[in-house]
């Protein structure tokens, strides 16, 4: 029997009513704040969270499901042949159609440095030129006192293009004639996370131009980390962002205060009253690279007693280190100097407008001083909600602001930004105590009897469901008692018998199928009394 993927899993009924509660109390919140929905797409470049989440992340070093695409995956960013005869097979594996053409006078004497370079929607990439450019002469080198020829191999359409950006003498371009309908190969990823997506978007569109800088999302995202208890490799985010140029105040501390008013409005609407609100300045550009430098040396004589992640984030990215779960090096990161402390005067006058807000609006919240999030673009506001409901991994959602990361992505103007991202399938969770509640469950059970009875049910049912009631219709083929099994098992809450008798008199036996208790109802009087016997 084939399953769901390990780290997947089915959503089913009842419990998609209470995801679908979760979800309609969102946009209504939303709604209320002036955010309006956007849906980007479930995979974009993996070069947009490269850049935007952080190479030296655990979402891009480790969690991210890549894939390429493309007609010959053999076309790829910088891949190199040096030929020489005992090689001379490689070029063999690159004789397909076309191909011959780039390797018609090829001598076995020859030494060939043949450069592939990748044809994306925007040609060869100049950057991996230029580096071609710079290897060139150890290249050269390799290839001792042999004849050589330095061959980059291009599309015929961009040769002319390519010529000119390499302008050198000793490299040769050489056009390849592509195969018509030709797909070129692309790296892309299933979206880890959304804010990337929701930016790059922002930008592509111009959504300055239509005043749109208020936005929020519902939808699957994609990691592979391992799964645990409301932790999925596919899982669920309703996230928002607030973006815009400085024109618009988006990076006003008063668009924190806002969107923290908003979350704490929408965990209480949704009966969640028990959460904690925990908020901290990671500063800015400068700020961090202070902490960074401080932290390495906090760092460098302790390493050691840590796990490898952590002995690489040590290096690589510092800040990373506070993402460790692995409980014996708590007690090390607990004595790690603390990034409030090398706040620059802007961000700390900027986290205490934060803070006046907050309390102002009557949001509570603690200030946690090693709360620094898990991605790079993150700037001076970051906060998280907790639940105890969740045990030791409680974060429901959380979020924080990214000055900058329009601009890291291409942005023509600043475009300063602050959100967050719930984790859907773990509010889930800590709401399972309301799924009675925004489950509704069957109404009525409609169980027609005897012959012909079949259209008048339907009939019937139909007038009911326009009134706004959940109707399940039966089949006069089957026994009265088989219908009071089918309506018990569906968890209906009553049971409407349809006959010749309840035809001839337009009234009908209506039954209570929790207390027994049956009644004969007028039809035009039914919707209104199943409505009052539900309200009770």
């Amino acid at each position: 029997m084939i399953k769901a993927v390990r780290g997947t899993r089915d959503l089913l009924p009842p419990e998609t009513a209470l995801w679908n509660f979760v979800e309609t109390q969102a946009r209504e919140v939303f709604r209320a704040y002036n955010f309006q929905e956007i849906r980007t797409p479930i995979f974009e470049a993996t070069e947009l969270f490269a850049r935007g989440v952080g190479e030296e992340t655990d979402i891009v070093s480790k969690e991210m499901y890549t894939f390429r695409t493309g007609d010959d995956p053999r076309w790829v960013l910088a891949t190199k042949w040096l030929v020489t005869r005992p090689k001379y097979k490689k070029i063999e594996q690159l004789r397909r159609p076309g191909f011959g053409q780039v390797f018609a006078g090829l001598r076995e004497d020859d030494v060939w440095e043949i450069v592939i370079v990748e044809i994306g929607a925007g040609g060869p990439k100049l950057a991996a030129l230029k580096k071609m450019q710079a290897e060139r002469q150890s290249l050269a080198s390799a290839a001792g006192e042999r004849p050589s020829r330095y061959v980059l191999v291009v599309p015929s359409s961009e040769a002319q293009r390519v010529s000119g950006l390499i302008n050198q003498d000793g490299i040769e371009v050489q056009g390849l004639e592509m195969p018509e309908g030709y797909d070129p190969p692309e790296s892309l990823t299933l979206r880890p996370e959304n804010t990337a997506g929701v930016v790059r978007a922002y930008i592509e569109h111009k959504l300055w131009d239509r005043g749109l800088n208020k936005l929020y999302y519902i939808g699957p995202q994609f990691r592979r980390e391992r799964p645990q208890k409301g932790r999925y490799r596919q899982f669920y985010q309703i996230g928002a962002e607030v973006i815009g140029p400085s024109s618009s105040g988006s990076e006003h501390p008063i668009r924190d205060a806002e969107l923290l008013e908003m979350l704490d409005t929408l965990l209480r609407r949704l009966g969640i009253a028990d959460f904690t609100l925990y908020i901290n300045s990671v500063g800015d550009a400068q700020d961090r690279a202070a902490y960074n430098d401080a932290l390495r040396k906090a760092l460098q004589p302790v390493v050691g007693q840590m796990c490898a992640d952590c002995q690489r984030r040590a290096v690589t990215n510092p800040l990373r280190v506070f993402d460790c779960k692995v409980p014996e090096d708590q007690p090390v990161i607990a004595t790690l100097p603390v990034i409030s402390s090398y706040l620059g005067e802007a961000s700390r006058e900027h986290f205490q407008n934060v803070q006046a807000l907050l309390k102002e609006a009557g949001v509570a919240f603690e200030v946690n001083p090693r709360l620094v999030r898990g991605l790079d673009y993150y700037t001076r506001t970051a906060f998280e909600f907790t639940h105890g409901a969740l045990g030791a991994q409680n974060a429901i959602l959380g979020g924080g602001r990214y000055d900058g990361l329009a601009e890291l992505l291409g942005s023509p103007q600043p475009a300063p930004g602050i959100g967050f991202a719930i984790g859907e399938d773990r509010l889930v969770m800590a709401l399972q105590a309301r799924a009675s509640e925004a489950t509704a469950g069957l109404d009525v059970y409609v169980a027609p009897v005897g012959e012909g009875m079949n259209r008048k049910a339907l009939r019937l049912a139909g007038d009911l469901r326009r009134e706004g009631l959940t109707v399940e219709l039966g089949d006069r083929s089957f026994r009265l008692k088989k219908m009071f099994e089918a309506a018990t098992k569906a968890g209906a809450k009553y049971i409407l018998i349809v006959g010749e008798n309840e035809i001839k008199a337009d009234s009908f036996s209506l039954k209570n199928l929790a207390t027994g208790e049956q009644v004969s109802v007028p039809r035009a009087e039914l919707a209104q009394r199943i409505r009052e016997q539900h309200s009770r």
